[in-house]
C-alpha cells in the first residue's frame, strides 16, 4: 500500500516526490515517458527559474530527477489508466494490466501540444511540421523556417531559430502578441525575422517534405519548416471521470491541489491556473505533497 502515489515526472511530479519523500511517506512516481522530466527538456534556455539563470531545459529537468533520486525516490514506467476510488483507498490500473493500491493520488501529467488541424499538418508532422524548435530546430540550418502562435512558446521558438535558419516567419492571427515584451523586442531587432500578423494559417503544402504554407488571405510563402506553437492541451483524458473539469479540460484545483475527489490531488499544468511555468508546476508539487500528507496523517 502506497501513500502517495505520483503520475507524472515533469517538474510538479518530482517536486511533489521530493517534498513526500523527505516526509518519511511511502511514494512512487509512474510515468509515461521512460526516464522523462516533462516538458523542461524542449527548453532550450531557462532564464527565468530563481537561482539558475541561463541553464539549458534538458540540464535542469535532470537535476530536478537527480534531487528526487538522492532522496531515494522509486519510479516505475508505466501509464496510469483508470482510477477507481474503494472504501478510501485509490486503486490505479496500468497500461500492462497492473493496479496499485494507494492512500493518495498526485496528478501531475501536465499538457501536450495543441495542432491546428488545418490541411498538411498531420501528412507532414516530422516531415518540415515540429512542436519542437529546440528539439527539431538544428535540422533547419540555413533553411527558411515558420513559427505558428503568439505567446511565450512562440517568440522563444522564433528567437531560437533566428539564429539557425536564414529566415523566420513568425505568424500570429492577432494584431499583438500574448508572449514577453522583452522577447518581442529582440525580435524586431533580428533582421531575418518577418512578422505576419492578423493571419492564420490555413495549409501546409510539400510534396515528399513540407515546401510552403497558406495563409487565408491567399498569400502563399515559400518555407523548408513550420513549427507549431499555439497553446497545449491538459493530459486529463484519465481522469475525465474522476474530479471535476474545467471547460478546456483541466482539473479544477486551487494552489493546495485539492480536486473534487477525496485523496486525489492536481499539480502542475494539468490544473487550473493563470501562469503555467516551470517554476510554478515545482510550487504546485510541493502544495500537493504537503496536502497528500495531511490527507495521510489524518
Amino acid at each position: 500500500m502506497l501513500d502517495i502515489l505520483i503520475v507524472g515526472s515533469g517538474p510538479a511530479g518530482l517536486s511533489a516526490a521530493v517534498y513526500a519523500k523527505r516526509a518519511g511517506l511511502n511514494v512512487l512516481v509512474a510515468e509515461k515517458v521512460y526516464f522523462g522530466t516533462g516538458q523542461v527538456a524542449e527548453s532550450n534556455r531557462v532564464d527565468n527559474y530563481l537561482g539558475i539563470s541561463g541553464i539549458n531545459g534538458y540540464e535542469l529537468g535532470e537535476k530536478f530527477r537527480t534531487h528526487a533520486e538522492q532522496l531515494g525516490v522509486e519510479f516505475v514506467n508505466k501509464e496510469a489508466l483508470n482510477f477507481i476510488r474503494d472504501n478510501d483507498i485509490w486503486k490505479v490500473e496500468f497500461d500492462n494490466g497492473d493496479v496499485l493500491k494507494t492512500k493518495t493520488v498526485i496528478y501531475a501529467t501536465g499538457a501536450i501540444h495543441r495542432h491546428l488541424n488545418i490541411a498538411g499538418e498531420s501528412e507532414y508532422a516530422g516531415k518540415g511540421v515540429s512542436y519542437c524548435a529546440t528539439c527539431d530546430g538544428a535540422f533547419f540550418k540555413g533553411k527558411v523556417t515558420a513559427v505558428i502562435g503568439g505567446g511565450n512558446t512562440a517568440l522563444d521558438d522564433a528567437l531560437y531559430l533566428s539564429d539557425i535558419s536564414s529566415k523566420v516567419y513568425l505568424i500570429h492571427r492577432r494584431d499583438e502578441f500574448r508572449g514577453s515584451y522583452d522577447t518581442v523586442k529582440k525580435l524586431k531587432e533580428k533582421e531575418n525575422v518577418e512578422m505576419i500578423m492578423n493571419s492564420k494559417l490555413q495549409e501546409i503544402t510539400g510534396g515528399e517534405i513540407v515546401t510552403g504554407i497558406t495563409l487565408e488571405d491567399g498569400r502563399s510563402i515559400s518555407v523548408d519548416g513550420v513549427f507549431i506553437a499555439v497553446g497545449m492541451v491538459p493530459v486529463t483524458e484519465a481522469v475525465k471521470s474522476v474530479v471535476t473539469l474545467d471547460d478546456n479540460g483541466y482539473i479544477i484545483a486551487g494552489e493546495n491541489g485539492k480536486t473534487s475527489a477525496k485523496g486525489f490531488f492536481a499539480a502542475g499544468d494539468v490544473r487550473t491556473k493563470e501562469l503555467r511555468q516551470i517554476i510554478t508546476a515545482v510550487s504546485d508539487g510541493a502544495n500537493a505533497a504537503v496536502q497528500a500528507e495531511n490527507y495521510v496523517r489524518k
